[in-house]
Formats: C-alpha cells, structure tokens, sequence
C-alpha cells in the first residue's frame, strides 16, 4: 500500500511538471492563462486565437495527451487507494476525523502501522515534523515554527487536509470547529492550519492506539 502511496506521489509529481512546462512554453509567446488543471482546456483556443505555429501546438497538444494520460492514472490509483482503505477498520476510523478522506487515511494505516510505538500524541505529531522547533537558554524556552522534519509526505496530506477543513470551517459546531474560529480571530490562516494539522494528528494517533472513532462533540 506505502509503494501505491509512492507511485501516485511520482504520478502527480510528473504530471506537475508537464504542465509546468506547458505554461513555460506558452509563456515565451506571450500566452497566460490560469494555473491549475481545469484551466487546461482553454490552451487549445488560446493557440488558435494567437496564431501559434503549427509545430508548437503539435507539441503542447502532446503535452496535454500525457497530461490526460496521467491523469487517468492518478485517477484509478486512487479508486484501488479508496477500495483498499474502505476495507480497513482502522482506515474507516480514521476517516470519521475531519479533513481526513480515504488518501490521508490510507497514507496513515500504510505508514504509520502500529501508533503505539509512540509514548504520546506529541511524539507522533513531532514524527511528522508538525511540533514547534524549542531553543533554551538561560531557563527560558522559546518556541519556533514547525521543525518539518519527520515523514514529508504525511505531513503534507494532513496541511492540506487542515485547510481543506479550514474552508468550511463556519459550519462546524463541534469541539474542533469551535477551537479552530477561536485561533483563527487571533492567528494567520497558515500559522492555524498548521496547529489544526498538529491536532489533527494527535486525534489520529489516539484513535490508532485506543480505538473507536472521532466524537466531536464529547469535548465541547
């Protein structure tokens, strides 16, 4: 399942990289046009509109063939991703936290395994790189930005979990919505993802070694 996880990561990076490309190539004759993928469909008009030679649009219309064909990879990785998880009972536990879906449960029941190696939520969550950095001198103790050190991949699912959570966020009642708005009305956006990714991952670890599932509301 961890080499499933790795293969998708390799596919998105690759296809990043062609459409990176894309926009470069288009960027030399003055074309721009909006980045992400559904944005993708206008090149073809965008290169009749602007009289682009022939030979370029043969080459960017073979960019976005493998663009595509990635993307039905990226596509069907995640269908056996989201089967696989939804057999699990670990991974359906998981999924009852908010921001986690099938990818980021997934990733966690490949890579993490047995949570109780860890003594603490702290220390799972300082696996991952998502704890503040610590510099003491003199008795005191001044706490940093996140160390990122730890398992890159996870971390990064559960960020973008934190702020897919944070934009809806309004309509969460429960414990965790109530606690993110309060952060929010004193703290930046990252710096709350961040601490929402931290705590995240500590729900993750005491549901992985105490079992049940996620109850927002048993904390309000």
């Amino acid at each position: 399942l961890s080499t499933v996880h790795k293969l998708r990561k390799s596919l998105v990076s690759r296809r990043t990289g062609v459409i990176n490309q894309v926009h470069g190539f288009l960027l030399e004759f003055g074309v721009i046009f909006p980045t992400g993928y559904a944005a993708l469909e206008r090149v073809p008009a965008l290169m009749e509109e602007h009289n682009l030679p022939l030979l370029l649009q043969q080459a960017i219309s073979r960019m976005l063939d493998d663009i595509r064909q990635l993307t039905s990879e990226i596509k069907a990785l995640d269908t056996e991703i989201k089967q696989q998880v939804n057999g699990s009972d670990a991974g359906k536990r998981l999924q009852s936290i908010p921001g986690i879906g099938p990818l980021i449960a997934s990733a966690l029941v490949a890579d993490v395994g047995d949570a109780s190696i860890y003594k603490s939520s702290r220390d799972f969550s300082a696996s991952l790189g998502l704890v503040p950095r610590q510099y003491s001198t003199g008795g005191q103790t001044t706490l940093l930005g996140i160390s990122k050190r730890g398992d890159k991949y996870l971390r990064t699912l559960l960020m973008q979990g934190a702020q897919t959570l944070l934009y809806r966020i309004d309509k969460r009642n429960d414990a965790l919505g109530v606690w993110a708005r309060n952060l929010l009305a004193r703290k930046p956006l990252n710096k709350v993802a961040c601490a929402l990714a931290n705590k995240m991952a500590r729900i993750v670890w005491a549901l992985l070694t105490k079992g049940g599932t996620y109850n927002g509301h048993a904390t309000a």
